[in-house]
């Protein structure tokens, strides 16, 4: 369960950075409220999580989502610009963030 919290956490993550970008410098309400929304569901949800799990581990596949996930809907959504070097980057922190979860907890 504890890590289904980090997958969801990590998801709202994905979601708080692309509101804080269509917030323009929290100078639009409805993605600002959103971000707001987004980034306390989602440290809340961590913060639930590392009551049983290591903090590394979890804090890694939290960024790892986050970073992964923004990275992905800016290239569908946004228009950022799609390569096959951020493909493979994204790939390896997604491989990096696996290895450390089969490599740490136990719990």
């Amino acid at each position: 369960m504890a890590w289904l919290l980090v997958i969801v956490a990590g998801l709202l993550e994905t979601g708080f950075a692309v509101c804080l970008k269509l917030s323009h410098g929290f100078t639009r309400l409805w993605p600002t409220v959103a971000f707001s929304i987004f980034a306390l569901g989602s440290f809340g949800l961590l913060t639930l999580a590392l009551r049983k799990l290591d903090v590394g581990p979890a804090y890694a596949v939290w960024t790892g989502i986050g970073a992964a996930g923004t990275a992905i809907y800016g290239m569908i959504f946004l228009g950022d610009i799609v390569s096959t070097l951020k493909i493979v980057s994204i790939s390896l922190v997604i491989v990096g963030v696996i290895g450390l979860q089969l490599s740490g907890s136990a719990h």
